[in-house]
């Protein structure tokens, strides 16, 4: 697979294609973020990348009214739409209005910023090899749900960030980005979590940046490694 960032890329284990545009092209890479809390992700995007690198933060979408990422997509001027499943028959057509709406706003690649939600298969498919998340931990440990917790009730003494892309596991997908921090005498939550905050907040635009100037692609002789050319 070639780099992700820079041409059509093709990728003969899965099936499927992934486009996204040239940072030669003149216009910028149109990014969606999919929050369902605070948003403090999304405002590192905005802060870190918005309008700047090529990219544009073009849409942000929430399953809940009351995200407070809406609101900072209201005051950053960026179109914004909830989608409650309690609106949809199921999950299946809550994720196909979302699909069909980011794709009406030209979005080309998804990031996923604590988005509280598992994504259909027939979402993925719509766009290949481009939705990314950030999570709490060093993946392959301690995915899902209370991940720092998970990683206090096993007593690691190192916990970490994690960028990757998305795929029809529970951040199963290759990894993009990752960085760790020792933390040896930690023993609640909220401490780690104050603690890994600030590097979710420098990988998640880092590696949109890395997309969008076409730095990533995929090991042909692996396609769960990411090859990042800085």
């Amino acid at each position: 697979m070639g780099p992700v960032g820079r041409t059509r890329v093709a990728d003969e284990d899965r099936g499927d294609l992934a486009w996204f545009p040239s940072g030669e092209r003149g216009s910028p890479m149109r990014i969606a973020v999919l929050a369902s809390g605070a948003g403090t992700n999304l405002q590192a995007l905005l802060d870190e990348v918005h309008g700047r690198d090529g990219i544009v933060v073009a849409a942000v979408a929430s399953n809940r009214p009351d995200a407070l990422a809406l609101q900072r997509a209201a005051e950053a001027g960026v179109a914004s739409a909830v989608f409650g499943l309690d609106e949809h028959r199921d999950r299946e057509q809550r994720d196909r209005s979302i699909a069909d709406w980011l794709s009406g706003q030209g979005a080309e690649l998804i990031v996923l910023a604590g988005y509280m939600q598992l994504l259909s298969a027939d979402f993925l498919a719509r766009f290949p090899n481009r939705v990314i998340n950030v999570h709490p931990a060093l993946l392959p440990a301690f995915p899902g749900i209370r991940a720092i917790e998970q990683a206090l009730e096993y007593g690691v003494k190192v916990f970490g960030v994690t960028v990757h892309f998305v795929d029809g596991g529970v951040d199963t997908g290759p990894v993009i980005l990752q960085r760790a921090i020792e933390l040896p005498d930690a023993r609640e939550p909220a401490q780690v979590l104050e603690r890994l905050r600030p590097i979710e907040h420098e990988l998640l635009p880092e590696a949109v940046r890395l997309i969008a100037h076409g730095a990533v692609s995929f090991d042909p002789s692996n396609p769960r490694r990411v090859v990042v050319d800085r």
